[in-house]
């Protein structure tokens, strides 16, 4: 049997709050035996670190600050989370990033949020989580004022062009986080992973959102990332075995699990 990491799920949220251990229990029987939690805000960190507690060996935990948290409190909640950080132990920090979908009133501080995550990923040598969305350019403008420190990331939920993919590795050492976008009709990721190095990648749901076909439109979670695996094999013409080894070694090296 492939086994998979899926690295970016929500599984903490009160969707699975009726059947988180069957939806678990699903994943380890379709080979998806490891999963990574980003964190948002202090508001869900008790029912994350409940979820690693139960499934030690299953679920690991990340300490951020969602961009679409970033609110008027946003350095109370920095603050936490640098004493989190600092106690507790965590495999990643984000989810951090920027969004100008949602709202544009705090996007300067969504941007001092994000480079402070920036450092911290690097104080404690963790990979940083990156959320973008409609926010590219002022990424860029982060990464370029970083681009001299330490840190490696992960672009989560990645959609963007070839063109992009290149541009943000001239910023530093980055993966991708590939999920059920790829298996979309209309979508133009499958023509950008082909272009894609396989050892830039790595599979995720991003549960219990953005589900793949065919289960498009009911509630994603970690049991369906072979069909992404499978979708991605199709587009890099390559073994699914193939790719469910190199994504999995990929997650497993650089959140050290």
């Amino acid at each position: 049997m492939n086994l998979y990491v899926d690295t970016h799920i929500h599984i903490y949220d009160e969707e699975f709050d009726r059947d988180r251990g069957e939806s678990i229990k699903r994943a380890i029987e379709a080979g998806v035996t490891k999963m990574i939690m980003p964190g948002i805000d202090s508001t869900v960190h008790s029912a994350m670190m409940k979820c690693a507690s139960d499934y030690p060996d299953t679920l690991f935990p990340c300490a951020g600050l969602h961009p679409t948290s970033v609110k008027q409190d946003w350095k109370k909640e920095i603050s936490i989370l640098e004493e989190r950080l600092s106690k507790e132990r965590y495999y990643g920090v984000g989810e951090a990033g920027m969004d100008g979908y949602w709202s544009k009133e705090f996007l300067s501080e969504q941007k001092e949020a994000f480079g402070i995550q920036i450092e911290l990923a690097s104080k404690y040598d963790l990979p940083v989580i990156i959320h973008s969305r409609e926010a590219t350019e002022e990424i860029f403008e982060v990464l370029d004022k970083y681009r001299n420190l330490s840190f490696k990331g992960i672009f989560h939920a990645f959609s963007g062009s070839i063109e992009t993919y290149r541009r943000l590795l001239t910023f530093g050492d980055f993966w991708f986080g590939i999920g059920g976008v790829i298996t979309y009709k209309n979508s133009n990721l499958p023509e950008t992973v082909k272009q894609m190095d396989i050892n830039r990648i790595i599979l995720e749901t991003d549960a219990p959102w953005l589900t793949p076909v065919p289960h498009r439109g009911s509630r994603n979670e970690a049991s369906y990332i072979p069909h992404i695996a499978a979708k991605i094999a199709q587009v890099k013409e390559m073994e699914i075995e193939e790719v469910a080894e190199v994504t999995s070694g990929n997650a497993k090296n650089l959140f050290k699990l």
